[in-house]
């Protein structure tokens, strides 16, 4: 092993890094805007509304300690749509937002170092009534849907880009979560980087919970191809970029 390198990503586990910020010279603290906590909405697009929390049908109560009990990384799927219904349920449990205190504040479903939420969360649809196949982007101001594009062979594609693991093909949507580094920056300076990632596994653990509610399952992913996956998402791979991957389908 090489000890250097080892030692370098430890550090970044400790919070050490904190010791060597001015959180004076910070862009909050300098007054600089803060970043939204949306990525604009595109002129002219497609988007689709998803149903409220308020309104969602057929998706049963669960115990809390069965759900935890259950919870399992899930890597088959059945041939079997997920509901819209199911679908916006899972959306709201991972990054809904249960009150909107500013176009840079909101108190979401999850929780994240400073509230900063620097999370996009895109999906691969397979297979799930009433959508066309294709990638979307979860606009969660509005709980809608933003189709982005599709592409032959998308099974193919998002198998590729997760480094040919197969069950991606397979699953009836694949959540893809970017980050916005940012959004976190502009609190923290360099110290942003290491609650990012803490903050991806809140979201997923979410994801896992919910699906036991709704017979489906899930896998949190770490392994992916960086630049196939941003490309395929059609981000820039510097200021935003694939940070987590987790398919979902009926089990």
């Amino acid at each position: 092993m090489d000890i250097k390198s080892i030692d370098q990503y430890r550090y970044f586990l400790k919070d050490s890094v904190r010791l060597m910020i001015d959180f004076h010279q910070t862009d909050q603290s300098r007054g600089v805007t803060p970043p939204s906590i949306e990525k604009p909405v595109p002129e002219d697009c497609t988007t689709v509304d998803l149903v409220p929390v308020n309104k969602l049908e057929n998706i049963p109560d669960i115990d809390l300690v069965k759900a935890i009990a259950q919870r399992k990384s899930r890597r088959k799927f059945l041939n079997q749509p997920l509901s819209l219904d199911e679908l916006s349920f899972l959306l709201w449990t991972t990054q809904g937002i249960r009150k909107q205190v500013n176009e840079a504040t909101a108190y979401r479903t999850v929780p994240s170092a400073g509230c900063r939420h620097s999370f996009e969360t895109y999906l691969c649809v397979l297979n799930v009534s009433g959508l066309e196949k294709g990638m979307y982007r979860y606009l969660p101001v509005e709980h809608q849907l933003l189709f982005q594009h599709t592409e032959e062979n998308l099974e193919e594609l998002i198998v590729e880009a997760a480094l040919g693991q197969p069950f991606f093909g397979k699953a009836t949507v694949s959540f893809i979560w970017t980050t916005i580094p940012y959004r976190m920056e502009w609190r923290y300076d360099i110290a942003a980087h290491k609650v990012i990632a803490i903050d991806a596994g809140h979201v997923c653990q979410n994801l896992y919970l919910a699906c036991e509610a709704i017979n489906a399952g899930t896998c949190a992913v770490a392994a992916y191809n960086q630049s196939l996956m941003d490309k395929l998402l059609k981000i820039d791979g510097d200021e935003e970029f694939t940070i987590y991957m987790a398919p979902v389908g009926k089990v």
